[in-house]
């Protein structure tokens, strides 16, 4: 682990979004998040004034809050060139920017205050082709599933108001071997592991989902095409 887990991390920016247009065919989306200064109730689903274009990929009980590290904005700027989108938290779509907290720190099922709510983190993200959309790349999406830099969500355990200026305060590991850096390893790059895809499949912290994909593949020794998901063959 690459931080002291008992200090409470500072955020860079808590953030929202209002649904805006992303392609020629209408589709919107709440992938452009904007910071704010004032106190904002954390609801089961989200925050109180953020939006999503598709309910049935993005928010939700298990998608409430995304969170994605600041740390690797400067990696994406050495490699994609300078880019407008990076000038500022909420590039990738998060509600949650801080600095000091990775995917190699953080597990499913660890749950942290943050103001008078509790979160704890439910899966990794999937990126989908709004992110190339985003960044004007066509492949954006892709490089964000093969670099492992791809965030987080959590549930929220207890509602409760929250500010920019509240840390989040690690309460409880529960699954501390599965950090979500684990859970993309095999989920993206060894894919066909047998004995990682047992114990994701019986995993039961993770949403169903995650845990039908590692069934799937034990019964199919096949997996999933990603290509719509990535490339925009379907609604992200």
């Amino acid at each position: 682990m690459s931080t002291d887990q008992t200090k409470p991390v500072a955020l860079n920016a808590l953030l929202v979004g209002e649904l805006t247009v992303i392609d020629e065919r209408g589709t919107l989306s709440g992938i452009d998040k904007r910071p704010v200064a004032g106190v904002l109730h954390l609801s089961a689903t989200g925050l109180i004034g953020d939006h999503q274009g598709d309910l049935k990929r993005h928010g939700g009980l298990e998608k409430a809050v995304h969170h994605y590290p600041g740390d690797h904005y400067r990696l994406w700027q050495s490699e994609i060139g300078p880019s407008t989108v990076l000038d500022r938290p909420g590039a990738f779509g998060e509600n949650l920017s801080t600095s000091g907290l990775t995917e190699d720190d953080v597990a499913v099922g660890d749950r942290f205050r943050l103001g008078r709510a509790l979160l704890e983190v439910s899966q990794g993200r999937q990126p989908c082709w709004k992110l190339n959309r985003r960044f004007g790349l066509t492949d954006m999406a892709r490089r964000v599933q093969q670099s492992g830099r791809t965030g987080w969500y959590y549930r929220v355990i207890e509602e409760g108001r929250v500010c920019a200026d509240d840390a989040l305060v690690m309460v409880e590991r529960r699954c501390p071997a599965w950090t979500i850096r684990r859970l993309w390893h095999y989920l993206y790059i060894d894919t066909m592991n047998r004995d990682a895809l047992r114990e994701i499949a019986n995993l039961t912290i993770l949403p169903a989902n995650w845990r039908d994909y590692a069934i799937r593949r034990l019964a199919t020794r096949t997996v999933e095409d990603w290509t719509p998901r990535l490339e925009g063959q379907q609604e992200g």
